[in-house]
């Protein structure tokens, strides 16, 4: 087995190590939180343009255990752990809902969704027969919502409709896209999709109107997380088996193709992505080099880097501009980087693999 071959063993297994068992009951929700009354209360509030109650910023931070088949919830004040709630087998990414009431989460072994109150921490429903949900996310006008199947070597698009328990998704398309579908992200326009291929060094766009492939090109080595600049004219690709962000050009309906248009070096194991909330800033994990490095979209430099060990991997940002949470995969960790100081500041233990992390009271997206 030669380097690039053991590279590309340790960090698929580490970005997608696949547990055989899960025993953990379900908790009806953390104590200290809010209860549902006074979350319908805050919401209502907030919808309305009042102030929200005290209670209302009580929303914890919500740690995915892929390899426990759970969720880690953690105060928001204290920083302790409060909870823990049982999903499906191998939890990777979340998301949240059109009417940001829940946050959905991609069980990848059971082919299954989670549906999670992000107030109280309840299991609210399931969906079942969602073929490995490895990465996914709803469109920036909510109406598609988009699964790489990391396992099954398949992109599905769905079409969104209803809110709540009455949230529904009708397969629209199913692309099969080898090898290894791994992260994704849309233009703003909601058009186009963008979907890494991890094992064959790829990145591919899908037409969301037509449900046409547009086109494949190659990228660095194993290609993990992927984002997008505000203006949807360039997207960054995390290089894992590399130590850089590539910078893509889609040129979408241009006859020409994308087109390379950068490489910037950040640390070793590049691999996922956060924008900061400002239109301008790009966080980056690099998971070998345990840094994460702060990309300026305008002239494609690395501003910061702040050491963080562990494995670090996917990242949410607190709508103050000032908390950075990050997963610390290889350590069952999850770290709290204060950004105006650039260190990590806490460090909590959660359940094995750890790899989302959401903030409800979170920055823009981008």
């Amino acid at each position: 087995m030669n380097s690039e071959q053991r590279l590309r063993r340790r960090l698929i297994a580490a970005a997608s190590s696949y547990a055989a068992t899960w025993s953990m009951p379900a908790a009806a929700g953390a104590a200290g939180l809010m209860t549902q009354s006074e979350a319908r209360a805050a919401s209502a509030g907030k919808d309305a343009g009042q102030e929200a109650p005290a209670a209302a910023v009580q929303y914890p931070i919500i740690v995915l255990n892929s390899r426990d088949a759970d969720v880690s919830l953690i105060h928001p004040i204290t920083h302790k752990v409060m909870s823990r709630v049982a999903t499906g087998k191998e939890p990777h990414h979340l998301y949240p809902t059109p009417d940001n009431r829940q946050v959905v989460i991609g069980n990848a072994m059971s082919d299954s969704l989670t549906f999670l109150d992000p107030a109280t921490g309840k299991v609210m429903m399931s969906l079942q027969g969602i073929a490995d949900p490895y990465h996914l996310g709803f469109s920036p006008d909510q109406n598609i919502f988009v699964t790489c199947a990391n396992r099954l070597d398949h992109v599905d698009v769905y079409r969104r409709s209803g809110n709540g328990d009455q949230l529904s998704l009708k397969l629209l398309s199913r692309f099969d896209l080898a090898k290894t579908p791994s992260h994704l992200v849309f233009t703003e326009d909601s058009r186009v999709v963008f979907c890494t291929l991890q094992e064959s060094d790829e990145l591919v766009a899908i037409d969301l109107k037509k449900l046409v492939v547009l086109w494949r090109m190659k990228t660095g080595r194993l290609p993990a997380g992927v984002a997008i600049s505000p203006d949807s004219k360039l997207v960054f690709v995390g290089c894992m088996g590399e130590n850089n962000v590539q910078v893509i050009e889609p040129r979408i309906g241009n006859s020409a193709g994308p087109r390379l248009a950068a490489a910037i070096k950040t640390g070793d194991g590049a691999h996922a992505f956060r924008n900061q909330g400002n239109k301008r800033h790009l966080w980056v994990t690099n998971r070998v080099a345990n840094t994460l490095s702060k990309i300026d979209m305008s002239t494609l430099k690395v501003e910061a880097e702040i050491r963080v060990s562990g494995g670090p991997d996917c990242m949410d940002i607190h709508r103050s501009g000032k908390q950075l949470w990050v997963t610390q995969r290889w350590t069952r960790s999850v770290a709290l980087v204060d950004l105006d100081q650039s260190k990590v500041v806490k460090r909590v233990t959660v359940g094995k693999s750890p790899h989302g992390v959401y903030l409800h009271d979170r920055a823009d997206l981008l």
